[in-house]
């Protein structure tokens, strides 16, 4: 499924236009009037697609059950969105409409779980809220003057509870990474107007009781953050962190976050002679496609086991001169150069295959896609047009079991209008067999050379061995193509823990020590009302862990029977709620003079620092990775185009995870 909205000049439409496609040769580009102006990408149900929401740039809410065919408007005033579990839709509102009613906590969080028919308020007075892995999140402040907080909710909002997570003051901000239901990545901005890092915390299964796992994790000034979750292999994640001397580089976790390192340099590249000793793989992420570096983020899938592909450099430090594609087939261990220069690349037939088109040709036009059956080792090409095409981006159904791939471009007329052109490839006719039992193998995930054959593979408490296709073998998988697995269990050791809260992993140690700051203190956590005192000897089972036996440190939580808070709304207080009338008559006789002081004074420093921030263009503030002002770098495109698998044609930036 893809969409396409345009503004057209008409002056009977007070929208534009919205061309939907179902990419079949039955159901060709639709064409019909939209109600309103899209204030952002238009969003897709997770489970339905015919469901549509969006923000109109009013701040209306518009949902469609019909895959764009007809709109209604559900409400007024609306800052943002999520939807949450089934058809329940979250949004944030301003009752009065007021500006930047999100910057002075004046919010309110409503949901409906009948789209759009009845609602129900969730909370009042807050910043701004999220929904990752089924929780619910939302930034509020506790009493007048105090930092913001978060509270999470487990069951879409009936009832929350405060994250045991450091406060962030106004110039700060929160932000879900990432998420399931057994765990939470939050990232915590570092004190400071500029700092551009933080720290990444991650959660119990409750999401309230969080760890620290990563410092100085890469955040920069245009809400941007390269946290990738590679999904192709349990337990893996990429990120980039800022060193103390300016460097950006890339870390990765093989279990959830307890343990990060640095990549390694890929077997057929060499170092330059700068970096011989200081020499690993750097990854781009999203402020590298931000700044117009890459086009591309990081790709993998569930279906193709191991996969990774993206961009990168290699050195001490990621560099902004031009990007190759670089690709592992065994989650992140290893690592090959694939691709000269940057290109557009995507997943089909499970993994079985792998296309890509380059994405800055001299003459800036393509007739030709490059496809891989071996993971990305060699590489073929494939003329699909006798006229070459100006590339816009690739696109393909939802998921990796597909064998078609669309190009999209345009080619000029005589007129010197473009036409847009769609190019279908169907690569069954060129890999024509369909893989039998000889053409796969098996592989143990995680497995590293001269491991414990004991612990081989051991990772969040079991091995995996999957059945694999074997890299020689040109074949496809086909649709029906399941991944096979077997699991077994493995002993606990230190490393299936995380460091509980006040505690911190010692360098170059899988040993969990005791924070100075918290050594006196005794961690007591206010859960649905009832007050639990948590007793610890320093490690958390990382969640979704299944070892069994060996290390087993101690860990309970007993309820102390003291009362703590309303259980199911937290305590929020805005800076600009109003006062009862009879304590208003005190305070003006008492304090009427430096209420007046006090307003101006606020109000010239509120004035400087909105002129600081307002003026704080987006664009890359790093020594280490700055943009070069050659031909290769990506024009801006004001259009969009969007598919149901999440996938861009032309890039638009989200901020839907940022938690202020």
């Amino acid at each position: 499924l893809v969409i396409l909205t345009a503004d057209t000049p008409v002056l009977d439409n007070p929208g534009g236009v919205i061309f939907t496609s179902r990419l079949t040769p039955e159901c060709p580009l639709s064409l019909s009037s939209c109600p309103f102006t899209p204030a952002q990408p238009i969003t897709f149900h997770f489970l339905n697609p015919e469901y549509l929401v969006v923000i109109s740039i009013d701040g209306g809410l518009w949902l469609s059950l019909d895959f764009g065919a007809v709109w209604t408007k559900v409400h007024e005033g609306t800052q943002s969105f999520t939807w949450g579990s089934g058809i329940t839709l979250f949004f944030s509102f301003s009752p009065k409409g007021t500006v930047e009613a999100d910057r002075r906590g004046e919010l309110l969080l409503k949901r409906t779980e009948d789209l759009g028919k009845t609602f129900t308020t969730v909370l009042h007075s807050i910043f701004s809220f999220g929904y990752v892995g089924g929780f619910l999140f939302t930034s509020v402040i506790e009493t007048l003057g105090a930092p913001r907080v978060i509270y999470v909710s487990s069951d879409q909002g009936d009832h929350f509870n405060k994250a045991q997570l450091p406060s962030a003051s106004t110039e700060q901000f929160y932000s879900v990474l990432d998420g399931d239901e057994d765990m939470i990545f939050m990232h915590v901005d570092n004190p400071g107007e500029e700092s551009y890092f933080g720290t990444v915390y991650t959660s119990d299964d409750r999401g309230i009781v969080y760890s620290k796992s990563l410092e100085r994790h890469l955040f920069g000034g245009e809400g941007k953050s390269d946290f990738t979750n590679v999904t192709s292999m349990r337990g893996v994640y990429l990120t980039n962190i800022l060193e103390e001397d300016g460097r950006i580089r890339t870390v990765i976790s093989f279990n959830r976050g307890g343990e990060w390192k640095l990549l390694n340099k890929p077997q057929n590249v060499e170092c330059g002679e700068d970096s011989r000793n200081d020499c690993n793989l750097h990854i781009h992420g999203e402020h590298s496609q931000y700044n117009g570096i890459t086009p591309m983020l990081p790709l993998s899938d569930p279906t193709a086991v191991g996969l990774v592909i993206a961009h990168g450099s290699v050195g001490d430090s990621i560099s902004s001169a031009r990007p190759d594609v670089y690709v592992s087939n065994d989650g992140g261990y290893k690592w090959r150069g694939a691709l000269r220069g940057a290109h557009h690349y995507s997943i089909l037939d499970s993994g079985g295959l792998v296309v890509a088109v380059e994405a800055h040709p001299r003459d800036g036009q393509i007739n030709t896609i490059k496809f891989s059956t071996d993971e990305g080792q060699c590489w073929k090409v494939y003329n699909f047009t006798e006229q070459p095409i100006f590339f816009a981006g690739l696109t393909s159904e939802p998921g990796t079991k597909t064998m078609n791939i669309s190009v999209w471009g345009y080619r000029p007329e005589d007129d010197d209008q473009p036409m847009w052109v769609v190019v279908t490839i169907d690569f069954q006719s060129l890999i024509t067999r369909e893989c039998g039992n000889q053409d796969y193998v098996q592989w143990l995930a995680h497995a590293t050379e001269g491991g414990d054959s004991a612990t081989e593979g051991c990772v969040l408490g079991y091995k995996e061995i999957f059945r694999r296709l074997r890299k020689l073998s040109i074949c496809r998988n086909g649709r029906d193509y399941v991944v096979s697995r077997r699991k077994s269990p493995c002993p606990c050791t230190r490393e299936d823990y995380l460091c509980d809260y006040g505690y911190y992993r010692h360098e170059n140690s899988s040993e969990c020590m005791r924070q100075l700051d918290t050594a006196d203190h005794a961690l007591e956590v206010c859960l649905n009302g009832e007050e639990e005192e948590l007793r610890t000897s320093g490690y958390r089972k990382v969640p979704s862990d299944r070892c069994e036996g060996g290390f087993t440190p101690l860990r309970r939580e007993e309820t102390v029977n003291r009362h703590c808070g309303n259980s199911s709304q937290p305590p929020t207080a805005s800076p600009y709620s109003e006062t009862p009338r009879e304590k208003m008559v005190l305070i003006v006789v008492c304090v009427g003079v430096g209420i007046v002081i006090l307003v101006a004074v606020a109000t010239a420093v509120y004035t400087v620092r909105r002129m600081v921030y307002g003026n704080r263009a987006p664009t890359y503030r790093f020594s280490f990775l700055q943009l070069q002002d050659d031909d290769r770098s990506i024009a801006a495109n004001p259009e969009s185009v969007t598919s149901s698998n999440g996938t861009s044609v032309f890039q638009v930036d989200s901020d839907d995870e940022l938690i202020e």
